[in-house]
């Protein structure tokens, strides 16, 4: 019995995670796969063994038997053992025990290669047959390909007016549309784009995974933005406007007089779209931050002095004072 290197039928190093055997078996599936190499022998059997190769890796349980065993037999064969002469009994699935396959199983195999295993005898004497049942005969019957996840980042501009990407997919390009109001989380579907079927079965779907940037403006919650609005002193005691940004276009605050810091006004209508309803819109909240004025002179400083004294030796606040 052969042993197999799955890491290097794979081409990766064995520390990787089980992202990256996932999106090097697609990339190598999709290449060799029979649908598109018809006649090729060399390419049935590749595909067999890089599907053989994602059975074991993509499942942990699996993965962690193969990879004792296979440091087992490297440090043997480093001893100047000979590979015939490697006791693989002790490593022998129970009688009955079937693989956990993942991407195809071996009846889908059948319907691609015929009624013999699509499994090495490697795969078989270590991991069991992959199958739940019996073989089957060979058949033409279609089958649906794999939805494939895909990570999109968009800023928050983004996500407010809906954008388009421009996807490299194991050698082909997609053009994707992601619909105003997306958030960290939403799930963009585009139909047919994830990995071929066979057989002549359709296509699986690509699944975009949002994920929404961090703004130096606004902060989201939900379909609601937040934001700090700057308000000088004479402002927020005398009342005027201010202009702040929202996502279409700047806007005018109008701030009451005597206004505290730490006040919160709404604008309804001017937050997040709604997903699936763009009409219809969250509301902006804005928190007054209040600050000094620029560059104030010794004369408005001498003023505010005064009538800080002034409020302060008021006989009306003196009289509050003295009954607290």
């Amino acid at each position: 019995m052969d042993f197999k290197d799955y890491y290097e039928i794979l081409g990766v190093q064995p520390n990787v995670d089980k992202k990256v055997i996932q999106k090097t078996f697609r990339q190598l599936a999709k290449k060799f796969h029979p649908d598109l190499n018809p006649g090729n022998k060399e390419a049935e059997e590749k595909f067999k063994t890089i599907n053989e190769a994602y059975q074991v890796l993509s499942d942990k349980k699996q993965r962690d038997k193969y990879d004792e065993l296979r440091d087992q037999y490297q440090r043997y064969q480093a001893t100047g053992g000979n590979q015939q002469d490697f006791d693989f009994q002790n490593w022998s699935a129970k009688p009955g025990q079937d693989a956990n396959v993942h991407y195809a199983n071996a009846e889908d195999l059948e319907d691609l290669f015929g009624s013999g295993s699509p499994y090495s005898e490697f795969f078989r004497n270590i991991f069991g047959q992959g199958r739940s049942g019996g073989g089957r005969s060979a058949s033409s019957v279609p089958h649906r390909g794999r939805d494939v996840e895909y990570e999109v980042k968009l800023t928050l501009e983004e996500a407010y007016h809906g954008a388009e990407r421009l996807l490299e997919m194991d050698g082909h390009r997609i053009k994707a549309g992601i619909p105003p109001g997306v958030r960290t989380g939403s799930r963009v579907r585009l139909a047919s784009q994830g990995e071929p079927g066979y057989n002549n079965g359709p296509a699986g779907d690509l699944y975009l995974l949002i994920h929404i940037l961090t703004n130096k403006t606004f902060e989201r919650e939900g379909d609601d933005l937040h934001l700090s609005v700057p308000v000088d002193i004479f402002t927020a005691i005398s009342g005027g406007e201010v202009r702040i940004p929202a996502m279409d276009r700047p806007l005018m605050l109008k701030i009451p007089a005597r206004t505290n810091a730490g006040q919160s006004f709404r604008l309804r209508g001017k937050g997040m779209p709604l997903l699936g309803d763009p009409t219809k819109h969250g509301d902006l909240f804005a928190l007054v931050n209040l600050v000094l004025p620029d560059k104030l002179t010794d004369q408005e400083v001498n003023s505010i002095r005064k009538m800080a004294d002034s409020r302060l030796s008021s006989p009306e606040r003196n009289e509050k004072r003295d009954k607290t």
